[in-house]
């Protein structure tokens, strides 16, 4: 069990559901997105620069991997249970779980490596202090006590 990290509601709506009634599969790295990105805008992060209260604003998503183990059936209101594994120089692991609002079934569960990108050139840049900072809340503490 993992205690580490947060746990953000997300919505499935029905046009999130396939023909037979069950949270399409594409639709899990959506709702992953949607919490992450709802956590960092409470603290302040803004794709516009002018707007963000990081300078880090152009991140890529280099490698997402799900693994899916019991559908979610209908609309409804899960929960995204995240945090960071790692956090190098220029990119950063998420785990995840997909979880019931009761967090009792885990949906789904896998990680996405995030790369922080310099805007100009499109190359790996380093994180600023500001989200390292940050991100220190996300970071599992097995991970932190190895470093």
């Amino acid at each position: 069990m993992i205690d580490d990290g947060v746990h953000e509601p997300v919505q499935v709506h029905f046009d999130d559901l396939d023909a037979m009634g069950l949270l399409h599969n594409s639709r899990y790295s959506l709702l992953v997105e949607r919490a992450i990105s709802a956590y960092w805008r409470r603290l302040g992060w803004a794709p516009d620069p002018a707007r963000s209260a990081f300078r880090d604003v152009f991140l890529a998503v280099r490698e997402f991997k799900v693994t899916y183990h019991v559908p979610i059936a209908g609309a409804g209101e899960p929960l995204v249970h995240f945090w960071i594994d790692r956090l190098g120089r220029s990119s950063g692991v998420y785990g995840f779980r997909v979880l019931s609002a009761d967090r009792a079934v885990v949906h789904a569960e896998g990680y996405r490596v995030n790369v922080n990108l310099d805007p100009a050139t499109l190359r790996p840049a380093p994180f600023s202090d500001e989200l390292r900072a940050a991100a220190g809340s996300l970071l599992r503490r097995t991970a932190a006590a190895a470093r």
